[in-house]
């Protein structure tokens, strides 16, 4: 008479280890959903300094003082250039998803500018504009705009519709 030998797992064995991994996930999944709106909020700050810097730009260079009234227009590059004012996708749309966030970026056509040198005709730049970054995710509370002053405002809500072209917004904090 031969005994066999046990080789392998046995069910309880299986179960403890499903137990242990289920555990440890519930501990982790919150922390990681977390990270993860960290670093969605930190690629939207990255972009909305992005956006400020490609309006200064614009204005400094292209637009005689005034602003491009949308992304698309910052994703038009100059003559003689092959590079836009913005990149990375970011002028292709007047919004654009990233990152889980929603960009916006609007100014009001001012009749006095004159034409710019990436084709906008006379009276469609903007003496301002507002910008706006807001979660795609519902659980996120972290929201972003800024403008023609260059500052970046946070707030737990949309900074869209209170955003001013020019000035603070009436809500939300200036990020240092």
């Amino acid at each position: 008479m031969s005994i066999r030998k046990a080789d392998g797992f046995a069910l309880i064995d299986v179960i403890f280890v499903c137990g242990i991994i289920g555990l440890l996930s519930s501990i982790a999944l919150p922390r990681l959903v977390l990270a993860k709106q960290a670093a969605g909020a930190a690629s939207a700050i990255g972009t909305m300094r992005t956006v400020a810097s490609a309006e200064l730009t614009f204005a400094l260079t292209c637009g005689s003082g005034f602003y491009a009234p949308s992304l698309t227009v910052l994703g038009t590059p100059p003559p003689g250039s092959n590079e836009p004012y913005i990149g990375g996708g970011m002028g292709q749309a007047d919004m654009i998803q990233r990152s889980s966030y929603t960009f916006r970026l609007e100014g009001v056509p001012y009749g006095g500018a004159p034409p710019t040198c990436n084709g906008l005709g006379a009276g469609e730049a903007a003496q301002g504009y507002a910008a706006a970054a807001d979660p795609t995710e519902p659980t996120n509370p972290r929201f972003f705009g800024t403008n023609s002053n260059a500052q970046l405002w946070e707030h737990n809500a949309t900074l869209w519709i209170d955003m001013p072209e020019v000035g603070e917004p009436p809500v939300g904090i200036v990020l240092r």
